[in-house]
């Protein structure tokens, strides 16, 4: 019967346990229940598992399929990670908000029906939005209403998808749609929302640098990678998104490279390397979604690396620009081998998990015949190794010695960041084990003498550029603006002149307009006065007069 339970459970009820727990309990129950969600995951056999019913729709909260159990798996882990990362630093109100989040990301992947799918979307929202908050000042207040306004906008817009492509065909299955009708193109709306395509990516780089340095390491995680699952079992093979996830890889490049905050220089990763995922959803062969599912499955541990390195510094140096860091190598050393190992992973340098899982996805775009995506997606290779393979850990690590000297990170830190950097390596050196969970069969072999020599020299001329142009790439205190300028600058701006007029026209009024109205008030209402024609007393015989006058009027018009 253990089957039956859907794991999503384990960790909800774990949130609830750990605001009502204190000490080594909480501690024992945040470590212990991704461990066991992620021991259930693998309980969950092929096929539907769980229905149940709900206004004559069958409601499939369990479903399994090699695929669901990847991504769920690595949803278990990161929680379990992220919760060693954080469980002695964050407050106890954000641990139970990033638990109810995995729960929400485990919810989706296990969700056969789109009603269900709904429900877990909405919940991720709501709680990956406490987590922002949990920054605990006012940027982070103002990020996380942001951030909710923006989740609520993709919410409403899938919920209208959904509900009418159960109107048209009566079916709330799970399954691939095709693009040809208004309700499907708004569950893809919806699901780009969470996915941070431009123009609707600025969510992410607002958001996730301004939560705690423990909460951004959860948040980099769960959102963006859930709907890269959603995109492979709704839209596989939809030609539309390999030039959506194009502009996503190039688009997080350029702001990445001028950025200057370290964790929006991250962010902005993110959208860079979710796009290789919406491109290889976008081919839809098996190699392809088998790459696109890889590549998630790498990104999530990488990424949190990369996060819970910076965040590590953020926390003992409370600096998170990076004009305001270098030299940290000499007295965190730990902390800067871990994020050179994040970095190396993320710019598919081989032996890491990235060079398994991306050229996974360059090799189906060859097998395909699509060239120019190939040659694109290789570019991008050497601008993702030029903002985070080399940017992050430089200016972080290595540049001019900031004069900073903070001791190591916790033990509990390190000890995460040590875990998600074997994980990194192993991934890369012993890649046969993964690929025989991924959901179709793997004949890829990564390490042929061509592919390594080209990912190595490809990488060799990029670190070799940076260093030449490192008088350009030295960062400035500025902050970098992209579409978000329209609510964060043009609407204020507008706000402001629209006040600014309001006022005017309530002066002008008060000055002008109201005594004049009040002086013709005063005439038109004379008459009605005691002294005027109307209000004063009049003699019967002339109001006899002028009723017989009024008479007679009414008489010869209705005559006429």
């Amino acid at each position: 019967m253990i089957e039956l339970l859907p794991p999503a459970l384990i960790l909800v009820a774990s949130a609830m346990l750990t605001g009502i727990l204190r000490g080594r309990a909480r501690d024992a129950v945040v470590l212990m229940a991704p461990l066991l969600t992620l021991w259930l995951i693998w309980r969950v056999p092929d096929g539907i598992v769980l229905t149940t019913y709900f206004l004559d729709y069958t409601i499939e909260p369990l479903e399994g399929s090699p695929l669901r159990r990847l991504f769920a798996s690595i949803f278990a882990f990161m929680a379990f990670a992220g919760a060693l990362f954080a469980f002695r630093q964050a407050k106890w109100y954000e641990l139970a908000a990033a638990q109810a989040y995995a729960a929400g990301a485990i919810g989706v992947s296990f969700a056969g029906d789109l009603i269900t799918l709904f429900l877990f979307w909405e919940l991720m929202a709501i709680f990956s939005t406490v987590v922002v908050w949990c920054g605990g000042d006012a940027r982070a207040r103002a990020a996380g209403i942001r951030y909710a306004a923006m989740h609520l906008l993709g919410g409403v817009i899938l919920k209208v998808g959904i509900e009418g492509v159960m109107v048209d065909t009566g079916s709330i299955e799970v399954q691939a749609l095709v693009l040809d009708n208004f309700n499907t193109w708004m569950i893809l709306v919806g699901v780009l929302v969470n996915v941070a395509a431009p123009p609707v990516s600025a969510w992410l780089p607002d958001a996730y640098p301004t939560s705690s340095p423990t909460g951004s390491v959860f948040l980099s995680a769960f959102t963006t990678k859930t709907a890269v699952l959603a995109l492979i079992l709704l839209f596989p093979g939809e030609s539309v998104l390999i030039p959506i996830g194009l502009v996503m890889i190039f688009y997080g490049i350029i702001y990445a490279l001028l950025e200057n905050d370290v964790r929006r220089i991250l962010a902005y990763s993110i959208v860079n390397q979710v796009g290789f995922m919406v491109c290889a959803v976008g081919i839809g062969t098996e190699t392809a979604l088998n790459g696109a599912a890889a590549h998630a499955f790498a990104h999530i541990i990488y990424k949190a690396l990369l996060f819970m390195s910076a965040g590590a510094v953020i926390y003992q140096t409370g600096k998170h620009l990076c004009t305001d860091l270098g030299g940290l190598f000499r007295t965190m050393p730990v902390t800067a081998f871990c994020g050179i190992i994040g970095a190396l992973a993320i710019s598919s340098f081989p032996l890491t998990s990235g060079f398994t899982t991306k050229t996974l996805i360059s090799q189906a775009a060859v097998d395909e015949g699509l060239m120019a995506v190939y040659f694109l997606l290789a570019a991008a290779s050497a601008g993702v190794f030029l903002h985070a393979g080399i940017k992050f850990p430089w200016f972080v690590f290595f540049q001019k010695d900031s004069g900073l000297r903070p001791p190591e990170a916790p033990w509990n830190m390190r000890a995460a960041m040590i875990l998600m950097a074997a994980a990194c390596i192993l991934l890369g050196v012993f890649p046969a084990p993964f690929y025989a969970l991924l959901p179709y069969e793997v004949t890829y072999e990564p390490y042929t003498a061509g592919k390594v020599l080209f990912y190595l020299q490809l990488l060799l001329f990029s670190g070799l550029a940076f260093f030449l142009m490192l008088p350009w790439m030295k960062r400035t205190l500025t902050i970098t603006l992209d579409v978000d300028w329209l609510w964060r600058g043009l609407l204020p701006a507008l706000w402001r002149r629209g006040t600014a007029a309001a006022d005017g026209i309530r002066g002008w009024h008060g000055r002008t307009l109201q005594p004049g109205l009040a002086a013709l008030g005063r005439r038109l209402g004379a008459p009605l006065g005691p002294a005027g024609i109307i209000g004063r007393s009049w003699q019967i015989g002339s109001t006899a007069l002028w009723v017989a006058v009024l008479l007679m009027g009414y008489v010869l018009f209705y005559a006429i």
